[in-house]
């Protein structure tokens, strides 16, 4: 990755340009944390870069970065800039492109994020970023109230790399969040939840917990019952113990699982009937919010006679065929049965043993 990426700065330099990696790329390579993502200031244009680069792709919003896919690798390249007013408490209204790694360094948000490397491989340092690694502590560039002020997610990536580096806040860093956070209900709910997402899913999720707490964060979030967060489960898991605004966006698939699992929660995830429901990741998840060893859940899935209506051995034909009868809604009535019977130890699933239980269905209908 590293070899790949100064190769990509050199390119640039070799068409008359400057570049330089910069971010969260060269702070993780100090931390020897690895990281996937590599960010490129330049003071090549979009148009230059797009004269360098063959295979590119141009975001719609555009703030003077292009994305290159150099090598088999994704890179970020951005136009050394300065921006203007900020609307929302998010984007800016006008970018200026400059030609000054400086100028371009001072409207970044974090100092451990301004860190750059040359295609030597040299470390440029401008804003003393290798100080603020060794105290492992977080600071804006320049004012942190004007910081969060300009742009409310700062907020929540201030939390995020506190949580992931396990680093501090310094003071200023929380009092201008604590004067500030009110702007985080201009967020859209995505961007709140991405964060939330990569806070929640960290080794170190109970400290980044315990700054949104300290903080006074969750209302503004509109958590309302962070206190009863369980942590020790995956993403859905975590969210599905949220009591949280119906505007947060979630796909179909985890909107159902997230019902599922709230409604798994109130019942008894070691009953053979609601195993077979609700499945073994749900009830998995549910019993784990509530306490029951996982592995205690997993046995007694295992150990089911069944999992799914396939695993019951007989066909709607067979069904139909015994009773002599045309298909309808008897045989959806008559599978619910016959799964309750067999999950509770009382009908073995056999197929000659279900198809003379069946033919005795009229006597059982009452």
């Amino acid at each position: 990755m590293l070899e790949t990426s100064l190769k990509l700065l050199k390119k640039i330099e070799m068409a008359g340009f400057k570049a330089y990696i910069v971010g969260g790329f060269v702070r993780d390579y100090l931390l020897n944390r690895p990281s996937l993502d590599v960010d490129i200031a330049t003071n090549a244009t979009p148009r230059d870069i797009k004269q360098i680069f063959k295979d590119i792709f141009i975001p719609k919003v555009n703030y003077g970065s292009i994305t290159v896919f150099y090598h088999n690798i994704r890179f970020e390249i951005t136009t050394f800039r300065k921006e203007t007013k900020y609307i929302d408490n998010r984007r800016p209204t006008e970018i200026e492109y400059i030609n000054d790694l400086s100028e371009d360094l001072s409207r970044r948000d974090f100092i451990i994020n301004t860190i750059c490397m040359d295609s030597n491989g040299t470390i440029i340092d401008l804003l003393n970023g290798r100080k603020d690694l060794e105290k492992k502590e977080i600071n804006t560039v320049g004012n942190s109230y004007n910081k969060f002020n300009e742009d409310a997610l700062r907020i929540l990536r201030a939390i995020r790399f506190a949580t992931i580096l396990n680093f501090t806040l310094s003071d200023e860093v929380k009092e201008a969040i604590i004067k500030t956070k009110h702007n985080l209900s201009s967020l859209s709910y995505q961007r709140k939840k991405d964060e939330l997402d990569k806070i929640f899913a960290s080794n170190n999720a109970k400290y980044g917990v315990s700054l949104i707490k300290e903080l006074a964060l969750d209302q503004e979030l509109e958590i309302y019952n962070i206190d009863e967060i369980e942590l020790n489960v995956d993403i859905i898991g975590i969210w599905s113990s949220l009591k949280i605004s119906d505007k947060y966006p979630f796909s179909k698939n985890e909107k159902e699982l997230i019902k599922k699992i709230r409604e798994a929660m109130k019942l008894n995830n070691l009953n053979n009937e609601v195993l077979y429901q609700y499945g073994l990741y749900v009830n998995s998840v549910a019993g784990t919010l509530k306490g029951i060893d996982k592995k205690k859940i997993t046995k007694k899935f295992e150990q089911l006679p069944i999992t799914n209506k396939k695993d019951i051995k007989i066909t709607s034909k067979e069904i139909m065929d015994v009773l002599g009868k045309k298909e309808g809604s008897y045989i959806k009535d008559i599978y619910q049965q016959l799964t309750s019977l067999i999950l509770n130890g009382n009908l073995e699933n056999d197929n000659e043993t279900l198809k003379s239980y069946v033919s005795k269905w009229g006597y059982y209908e009452e």
